[in-house]
């Protein structure tokens, strides 16, 4: 009897699918001279590849927006998604474009088995001190659907925290129309500067 091959997506503990994730882009960066090089097209290519397919993007935008999300219509909530995950993944890219000789190294999973929500704990290590890296995943439901990333710890602060009160501020003064503007605004400046 042939085992179907989703199930090996749902066997992979949320530990093993960050370090493997992590291991799979460093490697990569460290083997592609335009990569290490800091092409940031190219690294938001690999990001937007590898890592955003585990990410449930939906639910961390909703969380970022807080109150907003829900008074927003389907197209501002889809605008607001794809506003988010450019600032996000070329935030991502920006750090990586940074990789050198950086490992992962993984601290223990604090879990039980039934659990739906984890944190991965994971430290990059390289020249000068560790960088704590940690990632809040959900195991998401169906056969073969995996634990997806819903929020990120870089240096003691969560994304998706630091991000509610900024956008908070724009909702309640300019609304969401506001804040979606804003973060266009953000993405062309970034474009400019990469």
């Amino acid at each position: 009897m042939w085992a179907p091959l989703t199930v090996l997506a749902d066997d992979e503990a949320p530990d093993v699918l960050i370090k493997r994730l992590s291991v799979d882009v460093l490697d990569t960066i460290k083997a592609d001279k335009t990569l290490r090089t800091g092409e940031l097209t190219k690294i938001i290519a690999l990001v937007d590849s590898r890592i955003m397919p585990n990410v449930n993007f939906q639910r961390m935008t909703a969380s970022a927006v807080g109150p907003g999300w829900r008074q927003a219509s389907p197209e501002q909530q889809k605008r607001l998604q794809d506003e988010f995950k450019t600032l996000l993944v070329r935030t991502y890219a920006g750090a990586l474009a940074q990789v050198s000789d950086q490992t992962i190294a993984m601290k223990p999973l604090r879990a039980a088995p039934e659990d739906k929500e984890v944190v991965v704990r994971t430290e990059i290590k390289g020249k000068g001190d560790p960088i704590q890296l940690d990632y809040r995943l959900e195991k998401t439901p169906g056969v073969g659907a995996g634990w997806k990333i819903y929020n990120l710890n870089v240096l003691g602060v969560w994304l998706v925290e630091t991000y509610r009160s900024q956008f908070a501020q724009q909702i309640n003064a300019k609304g969401v129309d506001g804040l979606i503007d804003a973060l266009a605004e953000q993405n062309k400046a970034n474009a400019k500067k990469g």
